[in-house]
């Protein structure tokens, strides 16, 4: 009996960061050890300043079905709300599988896998202030609501307590771990007027990196003027000048460990609930102390111009996918751009995954009542490709997730949504290859993708629209038939036909009876009820290509191509009769009364359809003042 395959799921923000990718490459590196799968549901949430943006980017974790899986990594430390935290957590416990924390708070139902921040920090700052002679420090810090920023920000400040030295508050900066808050800082410092410290201390990589560049914008050199340091020792730190003195930490280590845990406790082994991991300091150039710099000089050239081709590449790809997608107006069309992109991507497997009313409807588009939290109990897949072939799936649940899940083991897919704004519209997986990681522009072609499936369906919307303002010009809104408009854009029609073909026309011309009568005695909504009767029963004697309509008021009119005197006569006695059955049917303290009269002749030169109807009009006038229209109504 062959062996069931192990699934784990990977809950993650922000793939594009070192930080991400080296956790996960760790992940990905047991898995593939053990031939267990992989589903990574991740968003870029906190990187546009949107909270309906963010909304739709963190929807993708409610897709997640716990229960299809033999346990969780949980990297709620890159997710920066902490709402969504509290839901990832609280559907974790609910499901009652094994999950481990990587870098996060301490858990009595999860295992944990933690690098020690503390102890490497407190090294970092205490060889600022003792070998660097630094007595004015500035901090820059991560958001205290994360676990690690909270660390590191403890240790700062025990050092400098340590060192008898005073924090003042207004050299203390809390961003949220972004490059953009590193420059916020020196911003900051700069405007308060304080005199420039020794030493800027920063929670990560990103933000130091960040510092200095502004630092130099504005004059100041490092290290020369100001020590700065970081945290997390990511190539850009490694590969920047002056190289950055920052702190190492085991981070691929850390995710083949929580893989690890998981897999021994789907095995029923017992593993250690907590394991902790140790960081270093490096002290290189930014600190003023010699460079760390070791990798052969001939390799990094060649990995950088490979990083640099690899994105050149990437955004032509992208700009010629934006391009295409920019002259698609139905989904079909989407997809077919989208088939011939994936190719680029370097993957085993691409599925658009949609929202079974993505498209919403008209009244949703006036009421604002679409998919926000969640998505819909059936989805559809119009794209699933893969190496082989490609084809789509017309409906399958969302709580299985893939459309067409992969076969064996050792498959990593990436779940990445596709939403406007807060809107949900659907999500795509990535299974194979490392794009989402490695390129610079996944986000950008996740909110491409987004915004083009959103025109489309505004595109709907603006064409059915359309169609309804069309119906509403060319039907009469009270009988459910052609309004004059209507009828003489068709009418037009069927008269150059009958040109054409040489058949005559054949029009009738219905005038109701005694309608002021109805509306006195019995009110204006009785006569739109007699009205509404009467064009029932006119639609109905229409056959063989005939049209009717409403001409106006109480005046009605059939137009009809190919007929004879003889059938002109059988659509008259019809309506009669049809008009009586009318009236034994509703039953009504007056009788339906109409007079018609019918027309049969071919088109000729220098007659226009008007004055056939004109005819057509004495006819049933005749008629009319010969009838007996002194009493319309029944008597009680």
């Amino acid at each position: 009996m062959q062996e069931a395959k192990r699934h784990i799921a990977v809950i993650a923000a922000g793939l594009d960061e070192e930080y991400q990718n080296s956790v996960i490459d760790g992940i990905i590196a047991c898995a593939k050890e053990h031939d267990a799968n992989v589903s990574c549901f991740a968003a870029f949430g906190g990187v546009i300043s949107s909270s309906k943006y963010d909304i739709g980017e963190y929807n993708i974790y409610s897709l997640v079905n716990y229960k299809h899986f033999d346990g969780a990594i949980l990297m709620l430390n890159t997710v920066n709300d902490p709402v969504e935290k509290k839901k990832i957590v609280d559907a974790v416990h609910n499901a009652g599988i094994p999950a481990v924390l990587v870098d996060g708070d301490e858990d009595e139902v999860f295992f944990n896998v933690a690098i020690d921040n503390n102890k490497a920090m407190r090294e970092m700052v205490q060889h600022v202030i003792t070998e660097h002679n630094a007595r004015t420090v500035n901090y820059i810090s991560g958001p205290l609501a994360n676990p690690e920023a909270q660390a590191r920000y403890e240790a700062f400040l025990h050092v400098m307590a340590e060192n008898r030295m005073i924090v003042d508050a207004r050299r203390v900066f809390f961003g949220e771990f972004r490059p953009a808050d590193g420059e916020a800082a020196i911003r900051a410092l700069l405007d308060s007027g304080l005199p420039m410290p020794d030493a800027i201390i920063s929670a990560n990589d990103a933000m130091a990196l960040a510092a200095i560049r502004m630092l130099e914008i504005n004059g100041y050199k490092v290290p020369e003027d100001v020590i700065v340091t970081g945290f997390d020792a990511t190539e850009h730190a490694r590969h920047y000048c002056p190289e950055l003195s920052t702190v190492g930490r085991p981070l691929s280590e850390a995710g083949y460990k929580s893989c690890e845990v998981l897999l021994k406790k789907a095995e029923g082994l017992d593993p250690p609930k907590s394991t902790n991991l140790e960081a270093a300091p490096i002290f290189t150039e930014s600190c003023g102390c010699a460079s760390k710099f070791s990798e052969d000089i001939r390799a990094y050239k060649k990995s950088v111009h490979e990083a640099m081709d690899s994105t050149r590449s990437d955004i032509s790809a992208l700009n010629r996918m934006i391009s295409e997608l920019a002259e698609t107006e139905n989904i079909e069309e989407l997809t077919r751009v989208i088939a011939r992109f994936v190719p680029h991507l370097a993957c085993d497997g691409f599925s658009l995954c949609l929202c079974s009313d993505w498209n919403g409807s008209y009244a949703s588009l006036l009421t604002d009542n679409y998919q926000i939290e969640g998505y819909t109990k059936t989805m559809l897949a119009p794209l699933v490709w893969t190496k082989e072939n490609s084809g789509s799936v017309d409906s399958y649940l969302s709580g299985d997730m893939f459309p067409i899940a992969p076969e064996g083991g050792g498959n990593i897919s990436y779940f990445l949504p596709l939403h406007f704004n807060e809107r949900c519209l659907g999500y795509c997986i990535i299974t194979g290859g490392k794009f989402p990681m490695r390129s610079r522009v996944c986000h950008s072609m996740m909110m491409n993708l987004s915004n083009s499936i959103e025109n489309i369906r505004k595109l709907l919307h603006l064409n059915n629209v359309i169609q309804e303002l069309d119906r509403l010009y060319v039907i009469d809104p009270l009988c459910g038939i052609y309004n004059r408009n209507g009828f003489i854009r068709e009418a037009d029609t069927l008269y150059h036909r009958s040109e054409d073909s040489k058949e005559p026309l054949l029009i009738s011309f219905i005038d109701m009876d005694g309608l002021k009568i109805i509306n006195d005695n019995y009110g204006h909504k009785e006569g739109d009820f007699a009205l509404q009767q009467l064009a029932h029963v006119i639609r109905d004697c229409c056959t063989d290509g005939q049209i009717c309509a409403r001409f106006g008021g109480d005046e009605f009119i059939i137009l009809g191509i190919g007929a004879s005197e003889d059938e002109a006569e059988t659509l008259e006695h019809l309506f009669n009769k049809r008009l009586a059955d009318k009236n034994s049917i509703i039953h009504k303290p007056y009788d339906l009364s109409a007079s018609i009269g019918t027309y049969v002749a071919r088109a000729e030169p220098g007659v226009t359809l008007f004055n056939m109807i004109t005819t057509a009009d004495q006819m049933m006038y005749e008629r009319k003042k010969r009838k007996k229209t002194s009493r319309y109504l029944r008597k009680a």
